[in-house]
């Protein structure tokens, strides 16, 4: 199983990377998170042969924007856009005419999955929970080959984002702070808040994205916070747009 980190701002683009978007190549499926402007990126990484689901976190605009792409995409086996319950309702009203080409217009198979609080066979295994945001805002499980991959953006901490992570071979959080920022009227973490779910999770391996574009304003400045916590914790990822790691 590999990870590619396909848009690893919030907010909005800089020349640290596009907005938040990630890919899970599994051997059956192709498994996107979020649909920031990063996800343009998707064809680079996969045949498009395979069945790919995306799952939307939430609906701000940088984890939706890059849905104005799919268009480009020739999904064979289909497309399924999964997430919290109201978001086909959302997306109908997101992508549609005259903004964008509509879901129901693109050149392949789209199909819309609401998810529930709790743990589905979609048909592999995946928890949605919601995490602590100004808006709902959910964070993902996904069980499969044999590994766990957990998903947590835009919150602060939560016992679901530690219950999703729970025993996880990766963790991939948002770290929208930098170290010691708090921002408690618009829920965030620091790379501390993050090692503190990882840690409490019992986690085996940390990665960070979806950095604050007008905070982290280069990418040396990311970088340091590999030097600063790997040996807190080890094994830290600080994401980059289209790196790629094993799991």
């Amino acid at each position: 199983m590999q990870v590619t980190f396909l848009g690893t701002n919030g907010w909005y683009d800089s020349p640290t990377g596009n907005t938040v978007s990630a890919l899970i190549t599994t051997r059956d499926y192709d498994i996107i998170l979020d649909a920031g402007n990063g996800i343009s990126k998707a064809d680079r990484y996969i045949s498009q042969d395979k069945p790919v689901f995306l799952f939307i976190s939430h609906f701000h605009l940088d984890h939706t924007e890059g849905l104005h792409t799919l268009v480009k995409f020739r999904f064979r086996k289909g497309l399924t856009i999964c997430g919290q319950p109201g978001t086909a309702e959302d997306l109908a009203g997101l992508v549609r005419e005259p903004y964008t080409v509509p879901l129901d217009k693109v050149p392949f198979a789209v199909t819309v999955t609401e998810l529930p609080d709790g743990t589905h066979e979609i048909p592999f295994k995946v928890t949605s929970l919601p995490l602590v945001h100004p808006v709902p805002c959910r964070g993902f499980r996904f069980e499969i080959d044999e590994k766990v991959v957990s998903y947590c953006t835009d919150t602060g901490i939560c016992d679901n984002a530690i219950t999703l992570a729970r025993g996880a071979d990766l963790l991939i959080t948002e770290c929208g702070l930098k170290p010691g920022q708090k921002s408690p009227d618009w829920p965030h973490l620091n790379p501390e808040d993050a090692i503190h779910i990882a840690k409490r999770a019992n986690a085996k391996r940390l990665a960070l994205m979806h950095f604050g574009a007008e905070v982290y304003k280069t990418l040396d400045e990311r970088r340091h916070l590999k030097r600063q916590f790997e040996r807190e914790c080890p094994g830290l990822v600080v994401s980059e747009d289209d790196m790629t790691i094993e799991v």
